[in-house]
């Protein structure tokens, strides 16, 4: 499978994200690191083995676990309607620092907030 690739950017401004999930249903991995394991799994109460049988697998360079996708390409922990984060309270550093730590390209022409940041400064 084919993930778009990443950039990593750095913001002048703050971000100011609406949660529109953009960029939640974008296909690629989550990549998730030792403590965060254990956290989403307490939340999700369950253990870390459980949470890592149900909910990952491993990246093709075989350097870190990944969240799974549901069927259309959008992280397994995110709800469509009404578009919400279902683990908002310990979701990984890659989602808390996105846009300011990475993004793919052109995720401005897809970031609700970016678009909406757009339409302010035109």
């Amino acid at each position: 499978m084919e993930y778009p690739p990443y950039t990593f950017i750095t913001m002048t401004e703050k971000f100011k994200c609406i949660r529109c999930g953009a960029c939640c249903r974008w296909r690629g991995y989550v990549r998730l690191k030792g403590d965060e394991i254990e956290e989403i799994a307490k939340f999700l109460g369950t253990n870390a083995d459980e949470f890592t049988k149900k909910y990952t697998y491993l990246t093709h360079d075989r350097k870190s676990l990944t969240l799974t996708d549901q069927e259309d390409g959008s992280c397994v922990f995110y709800r469509h309607d009404p578009p919400a984060c279902f683990i908002q309270e310990v979701k990984p550093e890659q989602c808390r620092t996105f846009p300011e730590k990475w993004a793919h390209q052109g995720w401005e022409n897809d970031c609700g907030a970016a678009i909406q940041r757009k339409k302010e400064q035109d």
